[in-house]
């Protein structure tokens, strides 16, 4: 009859069968106890309890002890070759594992708002990539506040100024909305005083209702143009054909070239800030980790003050 683990009175739960199972293995492999018991620094005693209950388990002996030896019956012959397939598949299975957990290939999964990708994200990850070769992005770019914890994405960015307690939560940088227009439009329409002056101008917005939330009162903004893209509406600012409402990190570096001003600027409210967000993982792949860290140091080379 072969051996086999029986379903006999009380079984042995599975993880003790394997434990019982690779301390015969290396008790096989000494033909001692104490040795084997200082190669797994733990008790001779507990080394032959534990024995003990995987013979009782099996029906069968498998050591044969004597003062001085320790000698392995037929039974035990054969459960040591197949304790040792099984010790071997278990240590290719850990250096398997350990060698993709800390590669730095495959994919990385993020979710982020359009125009945090369109500003920053989309460099960050070629220049990633330029560096870590082996490494590939899936991007969602998009408003949608996904579970990390049920969706599948590795990371998210997320403009707010509460990130969710749930989540392991570093804070990239804060910015402002600002109301801008190019020179050529301020020339020709004059340049804004009073929240009251804007219903003078063609106010271009992202979203109905058309109502900006200013320090001072919310102004309600008319113009020719609600859109929904936000690419779409710098353009038209770009081309003097109205005043926007944007993040300021979006704009920033046409306030930089003067290609837009910024108006009513005592009038803007308090702020956001972009978080990157990730699961509380205890032990992170090295491909998230090598990324977190360049997404950090990346932006911080930006020297974004908006």
């Amino acid at each position: 009859m072969g051996l086999s683990f029986r379903r006999l009175g009380a079984p042995m739960q599975q993880h003790k069968k394997i434990e019982c199972l690779m301390l015969f293995v290396e008790i096989a492999q000494q033909l001692s106890f104490t040795k084997a018991a200082d190669n797994l620094s733990i008790s001779k005693g507990y080394l032959s309890d534990q024995i003990k209950k995987l013979e009782k388990e099996l029906k069968c002996p498998l050591l044969l002890r004597t003062t001085r030896s320790v000698r392995l019956t037929p039974e035990g012959e054969k459960i040591l070759r197949q304790g040792k397939k099984i010790k071997s598949t278990m240590l290719d299975l850990e250096r398997n594992i350990h060698q993709e957990h800390n590669a730095l290939t495959g994919v990385i999964r993020i979710t982020a708002p359009k125009l945090f990708t369109e500003s920053f994200l989309l460099d960050i990850c070629h220049a990633f990539q330029q560096r870590y070769p082996e490494i590939y992005f899936v991007l969602d770019s998009s408003y949608i506040n996904y579970d990390l914890n049920q969706d599948d994405f590795d990371l998210a960015f997320r403009a707010t100024l509460e990130p969710p307690q749930n989540m392991v939560a570093k804070e990239l940088f804060s910015y402002q909305h600002c109301l801008c227009a190019s020179p050529g439009y301020l020339a020709l329409q004059g340049t804004p005083k009073t929240i009251k002056d804007l219903s003078k101008h063609q106010c271009l917005s992202a979203l109905e209702p058309r109502n900006w939330p200013l320090k001072s009162a919310h102004a309600t903004v008319n113009g020719w143009l609600t859109i929904n893209d936000h690419h779409l509406l710098k353009q038209q600012a770009l081309a003097g054909k109205g005043i926007i409402r944007v993040a300021g990190y979006y704009v920033n570096k046409e306030l930089q070239q003067g290609t837009l001003h910024k108006v009513l600027e005592e009038q803007y409210t308090h702020g956001q800030s972009i978080y990157l967000l990730y699961p509380q993982l205890i032990y992170p792949s090295a491909k998230i980790k090598t990324f977190i860290s360049f997404v950090q140091e990346s932006l911080a080379d930006q020297h974004i003050g908006i």
